[in-house]
């Protein structure tokens, strides 16, 4: 029986003020990424996840047997509120993809075995989890990739390449979606792998970014060794996990999350970026404030609206979670523009890395981010239209075909027609 809500809380009050310390403000450097952290910063917050996991307040919703405390997400919203603050376990974006994506994938679809034995460790901040989804040569078609695993006896034999992997330099495991027969269609024939990355053989290399930060990297693996225990789902059955990773990279599945409040004031970040550049009365910079609160309350209603759906229809929760993934990638870039206009010279030289001015620089660069990452808007646009919508699909001259013959194909293809 669960423990009272009320008095689930008082008790983790009680705890987070004698346990946790208050997040002091954070200095700001925006012109660089959102991915500094050391490896000693990491392990500083290893030790203060295992605390949490050993006070059970780590996996406050996930599964008990496999070292969570299986309540529901109205607990895990209490402890949220109560712990708002407070120094929590940050990880930065290997810490999202961890806990947000990958290990809500992997209870999804592990076996038994499989979650008993990674699960507590990630709970208790011994395993972090990088996603290893896009190859090279495939681009946004998820279903095309060439990096492949051979069975070898009692082993699979890891060879290829993935990128664009967020934080994969502090990661111990990446899911790694590779190819095992060549002879199936291409969105057949895909397997999931838990692969360690300081196995043999593989080798993670971080990427320079426009912003200057590294944080995407691309890995290589050459004859890595892995066995059937590393197997996620079933074998030549990715495609059905990875619909399940990514309804979770598009922000499906945020059930503990509390809905977004109607913006009660306007758009503040540029209010101040107007201020610092001496335009708070100029009618153009002041229309642009007034265009830029209409998209800050058309996002929080449609982030409202889908949540709603996809817990009204988890059977379609990752292709509805296609609409939050589309409008982050349709209005970011919309309020990068606004802000250097806004900005005009200021967003070009400042005085200093605390002007709201580097922050309209660094989102203009940054802005398209979320047009790309994680599926193109054009992706999106054809996952709602056909998924949701039921429109004709897209014709396709290749997803029937083994996928050996469509690279065989594609190499003779000339682009002449007739």
């Amino acid at each position: 029986m669960s423990e009272d809500l009320d008095a689930y809380r008082a008790r983790a009050r009680e705890w987070i003020a004698a346990n946790l310390e208050r997040r002091a403000p954070s200095g700001r450097n925006p012109m660089f990424g959102s991915d500094h952290r050391t490896d000693a910063y990491i392990a500083q917050q290893r030790a203060l996840q295992r605390r949490l996991w050993e006070a059970g307040y780590a996996g406050i919703t996930w599964p008990t047997e496999y070292g969570g405390q299986g309540l529901g997400p109205e607990y895990q919203r209490a402890f949220d509120e109560e712990a708002k603050g407070y120094a929590r376990p940050d990880f930065g974006v290997i810490g999202g993809t961890t806990f947000g994506v990958c290990a809500t994938t992997m209870l999804a679809h592990g076996s038994p075995e499989f979650l008993e034995r990674h699960i507590p460790r990630v709970l208790a901040g011994d395993e972090l989890i990088a996603q290893f989804f896009s190859d090279p040569e495939a681009g946004s078609d998820l279903a095309g990739v060439r990096t492949q695993a051979v069975k070898d006896g009692e082993r699979w034999i890891l060879n290829g390449s993935k990128i664009w992997s967020s934080g994969a330099y502090h990661a111990d495991y990446g899911l790694c979606l590779a190819r095992t027969n060549w002879d199936a269609p291409k969105h057949r024939g895909l397997t999931w792998f838990a692969v360690p990355t300081n196995a043999n053989g593989v080798t993670v290399q971080r990427i320079k970014q426009i912003n200057g930060d590294a944080e995407f990297c691309q890995e290589f693996f050459d004859d890595v060794e892995l066995t059937d225990d590393d197997v996620v789902g079933q074998v030549d059955d990715g495609w059905t996990v990875t619909q399940t990773m990514l309804f979770f990279e598009r922000g499906g599945g945020g059930g503990s999350a509390t809905p977004p409040a109607k913006p009660s004031v306007i758009a503040p970040d540029l209010v101040d970026l107007a201020t610092a550049a001496g335009r708070l009365g100029d009618p153009h910079a002041r229309d642009l404030l007034a265009k830029a609160h209409v998209d800050d309350l058309v996002r929080a209603a449609m982030a409202r609206r889908v949540g709603a759906l996809m817990a009204t229809d988890p059977a379609r929760g990752a292709n509805i979670a296609s609409y939050g993934k589309l409008m982050s990638g349709v209005f970011d870039p919309r309020r990068a523009a606004f802000a250097m206009e806004i900005a005009t010279d200021h967003a070009v030289v400042w005085d200093s890395t605390d002007s709201p001015a580097a922050d309209a620089a660094t989102g203009l660069l940054n802005g398209r981010f979320m047009a790309i990452a994680g599926g193109t808007c054009e992706m999106q646009r054809n996952s709602i239209g056909e998924r949701v919508l039921g429109l004709p699909r897209e014709p396709s001259f290749d997803s029937r075909k083994p996928f050996r013959d469509v690279l065989r194909d594609a190499q003779n293809w000339s682009g002449r027609v007739g």
